[in-house]
């Protein structure tokens, strides 16, 4: 007994001592608690109901004499009573069993109540003898079936099945021990029930059986050969079988004896509270009693006090209930986890205070808390590796940057990282605790445990830890390698390559990497990190791009069998700018790109782009600088040396300016050669539009002065007049001949006006171009573009042409000018005469009669006979050959009727302003359009009405 500690964690309620109510005035026989009251038997047959502060609520007469057993249920609000009752003459024995509905309340007078009886049983009957009872238990199966245990003095049990309301029972009998001399009572009887089995402890002064109630008939199983004196037998929360014998506590399951705790004294009372066993212990040689409190699992005592002797011991409102023989009552209630642990921590006990946590199942936070004291009892004396254990199993309850704190120091540093170890493997680090980690391990350069933290993951799940931060710390450390590690097993494709590009300067590494990525990452590294390959590997980093944006430079008709689309290719035109430095090898990406790839999506951006490369002027090639011997910048950061004129400062030939100037040239010409090739390629005379943008290429060629450029783009736009300018500039008389041959020629689409822009450029031109106007002039006369008139004016302008230069064409001209003065003359003369008739013929039918001689009808050329119709233009026809149409000659009237049509469609068109300047506009003579609507009467029959009166 001296082994176990003694602690106050339980005291008395209410004051400390009650006393049973006065109205219970008979002595307490037997007592139950649940369902938030105690219901007591008394010696005189009553049964009173207290509540929680000791009154009785309600009592009645349950039996004639003396109640001897009485049981609360769980599950329904009865109450099940054994007692002594008259005895009736059929009947061997005066006790009865009685259920009562506590729900059902009958009336009995004014002044008191009973709860309805809904059954009595007798207990002992023919089959079943009468013995003294001495253990009563009931188990509640399956509402409203009871199975109910009854305990005799003759180590037999009797059981009754069933639902006692309607007395649908059944009774067997249970046969503790062998009928003998020496018969042992039943002192204990405990039902245990887990899942479907259900079984029955059965506790005598001598032994300790289990009965299986599911076998039939049930089977007796002996535990043990020891017993236990009457109210020595409990049950605890787990279902074992508890029973006090003056030398030890016994615990027991099915399979028997379990653990054994030795206290002594005689066991007057066991009970089971909370975890806690509760033992009432008589000393023999003194005579006291006390009351022991024993927490096993901590193997101390919660509490303990002398008491006087104790009739009932029960548990009800979380308190232990004690009725002693004097009828006074005793309280006693658990203080609270905080009052307990506060009592613990004054002793210094943290240990016991941990155990105490952890046994009664308190929250982690509260745990947590525990264990934060102790750690800091141990850190103030100086014990940081058991101060640290007790702080790491705080994780995820105390704040961490509490316990770092106070480890900061660079002499506990190994009491710190184990701290941020397990921080880390418990899930709760954050990157600020991995970077103090991972300076840890640096600091200490235990590389081994480097390694481990970082790479020994064992390929499955994902980091414990923050990669970005992990990646960071190891970079700063030196640690690049294990930085990679992290970077590539997180999927950190721009870090792992910025460590590789920066750092290490792995170029070929860099690339093979990009290349094992998926078109989408890889598209995402190249465009951070491309300007650094292309400086450094821009073959290399080209061919990447080749295949990312051509899917491993498959064709096209390749792609679309595969199924792929080119809208889910990368443009070429994402990763322009990583070219900012090497513009050389950007034309070279998008040339190889554009011979693979005839159909891109974004083909209009890259002629764009190729086009300004090929006719920049400005465009800078290091490669062509270092082949001409001048230092990049890189190699003058290093040496300090400079370029002058050409030639180092050292002294050291190299090849002359002029060299350098003459290759850049070269390479000028051959970049506007390609950029010709593509203007050209890129908008055949199949193509309805280019695939570039033309105003930007006619302002790319004006800018950097491409006039063959800009020449095929004017003529493919058909604007023939900035074609001619463009020789007219340069006073590239030949050429501009040449083009006016070509573009001037009607037959065949072109414009012939561009002669007449070509006589006036050299009219105005103030030299002698004698032999050019004269092969002007042929064309214009061959087509008739310019009148002579406007000929002579516009070559008049220049002094430096004579009169000879026109003088074959002034006469050609004037000769056929007289041709067709004569012809009109003639064609003038012979409309007169024809009008002259025609006059003459009209006052002939105005003034004379006519006379129709015709002696055959028109129309059938039979012999005219009478009736007959006889018309103006000469026809005669029988008046039944023409019909209902007797009006006009069916001779004459198509002809007659088309002439009317044709003036409608005249004095129509005369009101169609629109038409009568598209034909003046395209028509080489204006003024014969004028002169034929004069001619046909449309313009003098057209009448302008007359203004409106606005008076």
């Amino acid at each position: 007994m001296y082994q176990w500690r003694k602690f106050e964690f339980f005291e008395e309620k209410s004051g400390g001592k009650g006393s049973v109510p006065g109205e219970i005035a008979s002595d307490i026989r037997c007592c139950s608690s649940g369902r938030g009251r105690i219901a007591v038997g008394c010696g005189d047959g009553s049964v009173a109901l207290l509540d929680r502060s000791f009154k009785v609520s309600y009592g009645f007469q349950a039996h004639a004499s003396s109640v001897l057993f009485v049981q609360q249920l769980k599950q329904k609000n009865c109450l099940v009573t054994i007692g002594d009752d008259d005895q009736m003459s059929s009947q061997p024995s005066s006790v009865c069993l009685k259920l009562f509905d506590l729900d059902k309340v009958q009336e009995e007078g004014s002044s008191s109540a009973a709860p309805f009886c809904v059954q009595i049983l007798r207990i002992f009957t023919n089959q079943f003898p009468e013995a003294k009872i001495t253990s009563f238990l009931v188990l509640e199966e399956a509402p409203p079936i009871l199975l109910i245990a009854i305990g005799l003095d003759s180590g037999s049990i009797y059981c009754i099945k069933g639902d006692i309301a309607r007395e649908r029972i059944t009774r067997f009998k249970l046969q503790v021990e062998a009928v003998s001399d020496s018969i042992n009572a039943i002192t204990g009887l405990a039902f245990r029930a887990e899942g479907r089995t259900l079984q029955l402890f059965a506790v005598t002064s001598s032994s300790v059986s289990l009965f299986n109630l599911h076998d039939q008939p049930p089977k007796r199983q002996t535990l043990d050969q020891i017993g236990c004196e009457v109210n020595a037998v409990a049950m605890s929360d787990r279902q074992d079988l508890i029973i006090g014998r003056p030398e030890a506590v016994y615990f027991y399951d099915v399979d028997g004896r379990g653990p054994c705790w030795a206290f002594d004294g005689e066991k007057k009372f066991l009970g089971w509270f909370r975890g806690y066993l509760l033992c009432v212990i008589g000393d023999q040689r003194t005579g006291k009693n006390t009351f022991n409190i024993y927490d096993l699992k901590n193997r101390l005592i919660a509490h303990s006090m002398s008491i006087g002797e104790v009739s009932h011991l029960f548990c009800e409102w979380g308190y232990i209930i004690l009725i002693m023989a004097d009828k006074k009552v005793l309280c006693i209630g658990e203080k609270d986890m905080e009052s307990k642990l506060d009592m613990l921590f004054k002793k210094n006990l943290y240990t016991v205070a941990i155990n105490l946590v952890q046994s009664q199942q308190a929250d982690a936070a509260a745990t947590a808390e525990v264990l934060r004291k102790y750690g800091d009892h141990l850190y103030s004396k100086q014990e940081y590796d058991e101060a640290m254990s007790q702080y790491i199993n705080t994780i995820g309850h105390l704040e961490p940057s509490y316990v770092i704190q106070k480890f900061l120091d660079a002499q506990r540093i190994h009491n710190l990282t184990n701290y941020l170890e397990k921080l880390h493997d418990h899930g709760f680090a954050s990157k600020d605790h991995t970077t103090l980690l991972l300076n840890c391990y640096t600091k200490l350069k235990d590389v081994e445990k480097l390694n481990k933290f970082i790479k020994d993951e064992d390929g499955a799940g994902e980091h414990k830890f923050d990669e970005e931060t992990a990646i960071r710390v190891c970079r700063a450390a030196g640690y690049q390698e294990h930085a990679m590690f992290v970077a590539k097993k997180a999927g950190k494709h721009e870090l792992y390559l910025k460590i590789l590009l920066e750092d290490l300067g792995r170029y070929n590494e860099a690339l093979q990497y990009i290349s094992s990525l998926e078109s989408n990452q890889a598209g995402v590294t190249v465009k951070e990190y491309g300007k650094i390959l292309v400086e450094h590997k821009p073959a290399e980093t080209v061919e990447i791009l080749l295949n990312l944006c051509t899917s491993d430079g498959k064709s096209t008709a390749a792609r679309a069998a595969n199924g792929m689309d080119l809208l889910m290719l990368p443009s070429p035109m994402d990763f322009v700018n990583i070219f900012v430095h090497n513009p050389q090898f950007l034309m070279e990406f998008l040339e190889k790109y554009i011979n693979k790839v005839k159909d891109s999506p974004a083909q209009v951006e890259i002629h764009n782009t190729l086009l300004e490369l090929y006719l920049s002027h400005n465009l800078n090639f290091p490669s062509i600088s270092q082949e001409n011997g001048v230092v990049d910048r890189d190699h003058k950061a290093r040496n300090g040396k400079e370029v002058g004129n050409g030639y180092k400062a050292d002294g050291k030939a190299k090849l002359p300016v002029q060299n350098k100037d003459s290759k850049k040239d070269k390479d000028c010409t051959e970049r506007q050669r390609k950029g010709l090739a593509l203007l050209r390629s890129a908008w055949t005379s199949e193509m309805e539009q280019p695939l570039y943008d033309v105003d930007l290429a006619i302002i790319l060629c004006e800018m950097n002065a491409f006039k063959e450029g800009m020449l095929f783009l004017y003529e493919k736009m058909k604007l023939y007049k900035e074609v001619i300018a463009c020789y007219m500039q340069s006073h590239d008389h030949e050429g501009l001949i040449a083009c006016c041959k070509k573009l001037g020629d009607s037959s065949q689409g072109g414009d012939p006006t561009l002669w007449g822009d070509l006589l006036k450029y050299f009219g105005e031109l103030g030299e002698d171009c004698s032999k050019e106007v004269k092969e002007v002039l042929t064309y214009v006369e061959r087509d008739d573009i310019l009148p002579p008139i406007v000929v002579l004016q516009t070559l008049s302008k220049n002094p430096c042409l004579t009169l000879s230069v026109v003088k074959d064409y002034i006469a050609r001209k004037l000769e056929q000018e007289s041709k067709l003065i004569e012809d009109d003359r003639r064609s003038i003369e012979k409309y007169q005469e024809e009008t002259e008739t025609m006059k003459k013929e009209i006052g002939d039918l105005k003034t004379n009669a006519k006379i129709f001689q015709l002696s055959k009808c028109t129309a059938c050329t039979f012999t005219l006979d009478l009736p007959a119709v006889h018309f103006m233009c000469m026809h005669s026809f029988h008046l039944r050959c023409l019909g209902d149409n007797e009006k006009e000659c069916p001779e004459c009237a198509p002809e007659y009727r088309s002439i009317l049509e044709t003036k409608r469609n005249l004095e129509q068109n005369a009101r169609d302003h629109a038409l009568f300047f598209q034909l003046l506009k395209g028509s080489k003579d204006g003024f014969s359009v004028i002169a034929d609507y004069f001619s046909k009467g449309i313009v003098s029959k057209t009448t302008i009405p007359p203004p409106e009166n606005t008076q």
